[in-house]
């Protein structure tokens, strides 16, 4: 080749290049061709499934033929021990699955979130799983604080299938009671917070296990004479003051939940996902939608609800979140009992056709 037919075509290359620079289109068919990472890569989000810890090995079986392999387990306080783990682990273990966080059932003790007698007991219990949860190398423990909550307020039919309603009028007018013989204040329960917290994140710390905070569901400031303190972002904001910003402590982001409250929630689901996943403080996802906001709104597949999922999984991409996403609070689907196979799959083929895409955008 002679120096000016060279030199063309060099000239030529270099445009081509400043025009993919220029153009965006250019730039987003460059990312495009990279080779995507690959699902069960360790800095991916990894897809799971919320299950009891009396789960059969037909169903574990079940959830390998899904290519899940990671579960939170929800277990009961018999089971909360380290042989019943032990065994659990090495079962899930035979179908190549992991248990990547797990649920004790005293976090949701009304002694703990009302400071009532008896919570010191309850709260060494919660260390002794902690503890448990660091030697079996099961990195998050998941939890929440509302023990005034009422959850739901009836079932509605949506699409053929049926699933929980709150209506927050109905809840104020039929529902709401003095459940616990007076009203418990918002300091009161922040004193109540910090007294767990302070008592059980040194635990986690020395144990190596993330405590991963779900939000109130539903997100209203009181229900039942009690206040609730994770309904906005300014209760975590303050959480995570109280835990001296620890990097063991953390968000279980419910996209559900958090869409329930709209505008009101001080963040919307996308800037939770990059104020705490910026932090390393994004723990866990449950990937849920809901029709709409309070005060009334119904639950719905990932797919048939207001909020905007393929965006919620191309966020949590972006900010490098690899924890993991639960299709959370399945609706049943006919002759879909027990760990409801049929909607199971349904929400993990949603899932991780939101998380191919992503993967293929971003590389």
């Amino acid at each position: 080749m002679s120096d000016t037919p060279r030199r063309d075509f060099l000239k030529t290359a270099s445009l081509l290049g400043a025009g993919s620079l220029l153009d965006p289109r250019a730039a987003t068919a460059a990312a495009r061709r990279r080779k995507p990472i690959d699902e069960y890569d360790p800095a991916n989000i990894k897809l799971a499934r919320r299950v009891q810890g009396s789960l059969s090995d037909d169903d574990m079986k079940f959830l390998q033929q899904l290519g899940l392999r990671w579960v939170r387990v929800d277990l009961t306080r018999q089971q909360a021990n380290l042989a019943f783990m032990t065994e659990l682990q090495k079962r899930f273990a035979q179908h190549d699955i992991a248990i990547y966080s797990a649920v004790h059932p005293v976090q949701g003790s009304v002694n703990i979130g009302l400071g009532r007698p008896g919570r010191d007991d309850e709260i060494r219990e919660y260390q002794d799983f902690l503890k448990a949860l660091g030697r079996l190398k099961i990195p998050v423990a998941g939890y929440a604080f509302h023990p005034g909550n009422t959850y739901s307020t009836g079932r509605v039919v949506h699409r053929g299938y049926s699933v929980r309603v709150f209506d927050l009028d109905v809840f104020r007018k039929s529902v709401e009671k003095q459940k616990f013989g007076r009203d418990y204040s918002a300091e009161q329960m922040w004193d109540n917070y910090e007294y767990f917290i302070k008592r059980v994140l040194p635990v986690a710390e020395d144990s190596d296990v993330r405590m991963a905070l779900h939000p109130d569901d539903p997100p209203v400031a009181r229900m039942n004479g009690v206040a609730k303190l994770f309904t906005h972002f300014d209760g975590y904001k303050r959480a995570n003051e109280i835990a001296g910003r620890s990097q063991h402590w953390g968000v279980l982001l419910c996209v559900g939940t958090w869409s329930e409250g709209g505008d009101r929630m001080g963040k919307d689901v996308f800037e939770m996902i990059r104020h705490w996943g910026k932090r390393k403080q994004l723990f866990a996802i449950h990937f849920r939608n809901v029709s709409g906001t309070l005060p009334r709104f119904y639950e719905t597949f990932p797919d048939d609800g207001y909020q905007d999922m393929p965006k919620v999984m191309r966020t949590l991409r972006a900010v490098g979140f690899n924890g993991t996403t639960i299709g959370d609070h399945i609706p049943r689907m006919i002759n879909d009992n027990g760990l409801q196979q049929a909607g199971a799959a349904y929400c993990v083929a949603y899932m991780r056709a939101l998380l191919k895409q992503a993967n293929r955008e971003m590389g």
